[in-house]
């Protein structure tokens, strides 16, 4: 790609000098003109893929350098190592491979006081697709968009057969694949921004599948990615929300918390629950749990009947609502910004304009406190219903609640029990 030789930014020509001096050996001598330019002199180089590469595993060393003074400076042993490394598996033999070397050879030069360049790896899956190409006789393939071709599925949703939309005829459907521009298989994300936004995009990719594992493109995961977005909407529109600010964030602020019922208590020690693990899992990147436990919010929230008319009804279910709605705005802000910004003003309980400027939500170790417990029973190993049983219950009290439970004598039906397993806090099993 052409390099423009006159107009680089001051800022910016310690980064063009780096990068050109170290092209320079690589480009037959061609690199002299435009590296004279960073001194004023007009030129253009073409870099090609394999120099750009190489060059690229050293620049990042140069951005934090605010002058030409030397190649690295305190500046940037200041901000070296870099905190996070986020990179397809490919790039363990290219860029990853060439910025390893380039700063050992710094350190051995005394050039750099770190032993590595990045502090953690995060190597990203590959995105598949679908692939359609018709085969010429000396085995090149033609390549098309999923968006040319017509595709004909069964009923569980599987490609049984495709067709060219610009001549009606058949295509060869070559399954899933790597997404890439050689197969024509990419999906082009403007489509997807103008029909869903761009919050869809994001929220289907990052819930899909774990950052480092591979992920299926699916219009219907797209789909069911915006039903979710109108859903947290609609929950950010509750009539409850028509309170002003500064009364909504007064009336939590106020509101005396052991005056909420065993249900809102349990309620709300579910949302705080599923704040404390997706807190964790935001550590781990695993954003696609992070997503779920959003999910889990809105569902779990959706059991509160709304007010008519705004009017505070019942005090304990606004004050839940109002509190949990902050927090699940406030946790999926970096997941999905947009809407996240524009709910925020309605149901934000902080003084910030700006849910990016809110502090980030921590669960209160109170409500994590559970007064009852919810526990599942199963008859020979396979799950048979759910018990509320209080959290100081002995284990025969909870035997006692998981065997009169309606649903489990049912498939008990009348046999005599052999043994009962109680497993604290989490299930009971019926051996009969």
């Amino acid at each position: 790609s052409p390099l423009p030789a006159k107009g680089i930014p001051p800022k910016m020509r310690h980064l063009t000098t780096l990068l050109i001096w170290l092209l320079g050996f690589s480009a037959g001598g061609a690199a002299q003109p435009a590296l004279a330019e960073a001194t004023g002199a007009p030129d253009v180089l073409v870099l090609g893929d394999s120099q750009l590469t190489f060059g690229s595993g050293v620049a990042f060393v140069a951005l934090p350098r605010p002058s030409l003074g030397s190649m690295v400076d305190a500046e940037t042993n200041y901000w070296m190592p870099v905190d996070q490394y986020i990179g397809g598996i490919e790039h363990a033999i290219l860029h990853l491979l060439y910025a390893r070397f380039f700063h050992k050879l710094m350190r051995d030069e005394g050039m750099a006081v770190t032993d590595e360049p990045f502090t953690r790896l995060l190597s990203q899956g590959m995105v598949l697709a679908e692939t359609f190409f018709r085969p010429h006789a000396d085995g090149r393939k033609d390549y098309f968009f999923p968006t040319d071709v017509t595709i004909e599925r069964d009923a569980k949703g599987r490609t049984v057969a495709a067709t060219l939309k610009a001549d009606g005829q058949p295509v060869t459907v070559g399954g899933i694949e790597t997404m890439s521009k050689s197969k024509n298989n990419g999906v082009d994300p403007t489509d997807l921004i103008g029909k869903y936004g761009a919050d869809t995009a994001r929220l289907f990719t990052m819930f899909t599948a774990p950052p480092e594992q591979t992920l299926e493109w699916s219009d219907a995961g797209a789909e069911g990615a915006y039903r979710f977005l109108k859903r947290l909407w609609e929950m950010g529109n509750r009539p409850e929300f028509q309170m002003p600010a500064a009364q909504r964030r007064g009336y939590v602020e106020n509101f005396e918390w052991s005056t909420l019922t065993p249900e809102q208590r349990k309620l709300r020690g579910d949302i705080h629950g599923l704040l404390e693990q997706a807190n964790r899992d935001f550590d781990k990147y695993q954003f696609n749990t992070v997503v779920a436990a959003g999910m889990k919010m809105v569902n779990t929230l959706a059991q509160l009947a709304p007010a008519q008319g705004g009017e505070v009804q019942q005090p304990g279910n606004t004050a839940v609502l109002f509190e949990a709605v902050d927090i699940l705005v406030r946790l999926l802000s970096p997941v999905v910004p947009h809407i996240t910004h524009a709910l925020w003003p309605r149901v934000g309980l902080g003084t910030s304009a700006t849910v990016i400027d809110a502090p980030w939500p921590r669960a209160d170790a109170r409500a994590l406190v559970r007064d009852v417990i919810d526990m599942g029973v199963q008859v020979n190993g396979k799950l048979r219903g759910r018990v509320n049983v209080p959290a100081n219950a002995t284990q025969e009290e909870v035997q006692t609640i998981a065997l009169a439970d309606e649903n489990v004598v049912r498939h008990m039906d009348g046999k005599p029990i052999r043994k009962v397993i109680v497993v604290p806090g989490k299930l009971v099993n019926i051996v009969i």
